[in-house]
């Protein structure tokens, strides 16, 4: 089990990692590409290129030798930054990876000198909003998107 801080020679990789990790997640909602195209499972290899420019910070978890998962960090403000694009693929899931790349990213967004770490999921998702309460997130504000179809609730945690 490694996990590794990814470079532009990842892009593709982790354009497969998030699509085929949040397809679950549109199947289940009915998410596509003309009611939801920025939803992570309608992601290209240039929504990865520009979370780079923009200096969004991706990890890459691997088992067996097989890249499994990812993680994405990015900078909201000098003592926030968001948890995004936190995948594993199907066949990978419940087995605590998901949990080992969030404790990852909340270790090296301390070192990056962040003191809280927010994340934005689906509103009714409730079995993820249950999953990020477990692992110390508290619900804050919950927020209708125009260019959304769903609600969206903001959850926030601590690292200090």
């Amino acid at each position: 089990m490694k996990i590794r801080r990814t470079t532009i020679a990842d892009v593709e990789t982790l354009t497969r990692i998030i699509k085929n990790s949040y397809q679950t997640v549109a199947d289940r909602f009915g998410l596509n590409k003309n009611n939801c195209p920025k939803h992570p499972s309608n992601c290209t290899a240039e929504w990865i290129n520009a979370d780079f420019e923009r200096g969004v910070i991706y990890f890459m978890l691997e088992s067996k030798g097989k890249d499994i998962g990812c993680a994405a960090l990015e900078k909201a403000d000098p003592e926030l930054c968001y948890l995004e694009r936190l995948a594993v693929i199907p066949e990978n899931r419940n087995n605590g990876f998901g949990k080992m790349l969030v404790d990852y990213t909340f270790h090296e967004a301390k070192i990056l000198g962040y003191k809280n770490i927010s994340i934005g999921i689906i509103a009714k998702q409730h079995e993820l909003k249950n999953w990020y309460s477990n692992i110390g997130f508290k619900e804050g504000i919950t927020k209708l998107f125009e260019h959304l179809p769903f609600d969206v609730m903001f959850m926030e945690r601590s690292l200090i």
